[in-house]
């Protein structure tokens, strides 16, 4: 069965590291519409070309990839931003998804998994790696939740917010639906109307709300966690 095309804008300090991934990607049928070496070229090439995912690295020259990812967002510009690095501490997560970024995968991913990564940024999923998510709910666990208005959670409903609480804890959906012994389709819907109802890009987006507003701090660890999986 054949996919729907996918372009994406390469942004990463490296020339070796960017021939590699274009040749992963075009080998998959990705299109790459463009490269990048530092994120001061990288933002207007992509308000340019308008791929549908740019895969940003993080430490670069002039221009850092949290910058140049926060500038993409700020524009409006609908092209996902998924950061892939080598960098997997919370914080580094953090500043990528406090900045907008929809996905955050590590170098050693391997090719086919960042060609799904892609795919998945693409069709409007959050990609991250598992490492990311647990080290990221750790960092967030570890801090003080941000203050934020008593009423900043109050437009969503009772079940919403157990969804978003289980969103900012890293389950996926299945594990959601699982959880509150809902269907995977309702979880889904449930997780569309409060990124709605929040004003928020994305599943990335929700997490750091959650723990923004402290509603992870008192969700349990799964029995038994399976590996995570890309995807919302």
């Amino acid at each position: 069965m054949s996919r729907d095309p996918v372009s994406v804008v390469l942004v990463d300090d490296q020339q070796l590291v960017r021939d590699g991934l274009r040749l992963i990607l075009e080998l998959a049928g990705v299109t790459v519409v463009g490269e990048a070496a530092d994120g001061a070229d990288a933002v207007p090439l992509v308000l340019d070309r308008r791929p549908d995912v740019v895969l940003m690295d993080l430490r670069m020259p002039v221009v850092d990839g949290v910058e140049a990812t926060r500038r993409i967002v700020a524009a409006g510009c609908p092209s996902r931003v998924v950061v892939l690095t080598t960098f997997e501490g919370g914080e580094h997560a953090y500043r990528a998804l406090r900045a907008g970024a929809s996905g955050y995968l590590l170098k050693d991913a391997g090719g086919d998994r960042i060609v799904a990564a892609v795919r998945a940024a693409a069709a409007g999923e959050m990609p991250l790696a598992p490492a990311v998510v647990a080290t990221l709910v750790a960092s967030f666990t570890a801090r003080p939740p941000a203050p934020l208005p008593d009423d900043a959670l109050a437009v969503l409903s009772d079940r919403e917010r157990d969804v978003l609480a289980l969103v900012g804890a890293g389950r996926s959906n299945g594990e959601i639906a699982a959880e509150l012994f809902i269907s995977t389709a309702t979880v889904k819907t449930h997780v569309r109307h409060l990124l709605a109802k929040l004003d928020l890009r994305d599943r990335a987006q929700a997490i750091v709300r959650a723990h923004e507003c402290g509603l992870v701090a008192g969700v349990p660890e799964p029995p038994a966690r399976r590996p995570a999986r890309l995807g919302p």
